[in-house]
């Protein structure tokens, strides 16, 4: 099947419903000014499931990640 164009304004008006031709396995091209861009491609489904603890050993989370921030900080953001 060949790819099918949209302009830019289109897209951005149906996303949407492009964004499900796109899974649904239709090549969409995204042009600006009949310049092709973009192409919407659907993600391939995940083959095996995400398992818990992929990041063990890679990360520390200090024992103080929640504690309230410094004052000096807070007033920096305009926070009182």
């Amino acid at each position: 099947m060949p790819p099918v164009t949209f302009n830019l304004y289109d897209a951005k008006t149906n996303l949407s419903q492009l964004v499900d031709r796109a899974a649904a396995g239709e090549d969409i091209i995204i042009a600006k000014n009949g310049v092709p861009l973009a192409r919407l491609v659907a993600l391939p489904e995940r083959t095996t499931p995400r398992q818990p603890g992929g990041w063990e050993g890679r990360m520390l989370i200090r024992d103080d990640f929640d504690a309230p921030l410094p004052a000096e900080l807070l007033a920096a953001f305009g926070g009182s």
